[in-house]
């Protein structure tokens, strides 16, 4: 098996006042209300995502 990266994601600021894009975004990740916290797989697709909505959002890198 190999160790495969993963991301905890927690989403820390409210998307009032932001685009319906980022909105979108945090909702894509997971994430379904404040507070919420999220497991996603480290790829580029998601980095991205988090890219987009990084003001919005707190990541931590974790082993599998």
């Amino acid at each position: 098996m190999s160790s495969e990266r993963k991301l905890h994601i927690k989403w820390v600021k409210s998307s009032i006042g932001y685009s319906q894009r980022q909105k979108d975004t945090v909702r894509a990740l997971g994430l379904r209300r404040l507070g919420d916290t999220v497991e996603q797989v480290d790829n580029a697709a998601v980095r991205g995502m988090i890219d987009k909505v990084s003001h919005l959002v707190q990541v931590e890198e974790i082993e599998a």
